[in-house]
C-alpha cells in the first residue's frame, strides 16, 4: 500500500487577498506570517517521521511550508513539476470576487469558486481534467517506485483536490470544496485502486 499524505501549504498574502494565485511565485504568493504560524503549527503536531520523503511543489510556497516542516524530521525532498497549483491563466492574479461578479454562471454559488466550465472565458487556463491527469500520473509514478511508500506531499489547494477527484471519480466536482491551509488528506492507492482515508483534516 502506498500511502499519500497532501498538505495544502500555509497561507498566503495572495489567499489573505481572495486572488487567484494559479502559478504566480512573486512575494505576493509566498507564505505571510499567518502562514508560517500554520506551518509551525503543523510541524508542532504532526510528527512526519514515519514517512520515508517529502515530495514537494517547485513553488515557493510550498517550498518553504515543506522546510518549516521538514526542520525535526529531515525527510529527503524531492521537487516534481506534476505538483504545481491549476494553472487559471489570464485569470491568475486576480480577485475571486471581482470574476465571479463579472462571469457568475462559471462559478459556484456556495463554493465561490470556479467550475470545470471557467476555461470558456480564461481560455488559456488550465482544464480540471488535465489536473487530475497529471496528479493520476504522479500517484502511480510513486506507487510503480515504492508499493510499500509514505510521502509526504506538499502542494495547492487544487492540486489536493483533483487527487481526491482521482480517487472518487464524483460526477460533480463540485461536491468537493477545496482544502484549508495547512490541513492534510490521506490517500492510498493498491494495485491501482485508490483509497480516500480522511480529507482536510486540520491539527
Amino acid at each position: 500500500m502506498t500511502e499519500f499524505y497532501f498538505i495544502r501549504h500555509g497561507q498566503t498574502e495572495a489567499n489573505a487577498l481572495g486572488l487567484k494565485q494559479g502559478t504566480i511565485n512573486s512575494d505576493i504568493t509566498f507564505l505571510n506570517e499567518n502562514g508560517k504560524k500554520q506551518a509551525k503549527h503543523l510541524h508542532d503536531h504532526f510528527d512526519l517521521k514515519f514517512a520515508d520523503q517529502l515530495l514537494i511543489s517547485p513553488l515557493h510556497r510550498t517550498q518553504e511550508t515543506a522546510a518549516l516542516l521538514n526542520t525535526t524530521a529531515k525527510l529527503p525532498t524531492e521537487t516534481d513539476s506534476r505538483l504545481l497549483e491549476i494553472s487559471y491563466g489570464k485569470w491568475d492574479g486576480l480577485k475571486n470576487l471581482d470574476l465571479q461578479t463579472k462571469y457568475p454562471d462559471v462559478f459556484d454559488p456556495v463554493l465561490h469558486d470556479v467550475l470545470p466550465s471557467y476555461t470558456k472565458y480564461a481560455t488559456d487556463g488550465e482544464t480540471f481534467d488535465h489536473v487530475v491527469d497529471r496528479v493520476t500520473a504522479f500517484m502511480t509514478d510513486y506507487a510503480n517506485r515504492s508499493a510499500n511508500g509514505k510521502f509526504i506531499v506538499v502542494t495547492h489547494g487544487f492540486t489536493v483536490k483533483a487527487a481526491a477527484l482521482a480517487a472518487l471519480q464524483p460526477q460533480d466536482a463540485m461536491t468537493l470544496p477545496e482544502p484549508e491551509n495547512t490541513s492534510v488528506t490521506k490517500i492510498s492507492l493498491i494495485d491501482g485502486r485508490y483509497y480516500l482515508w480522511f480529507y482536510n483534516r486540520l491539527y
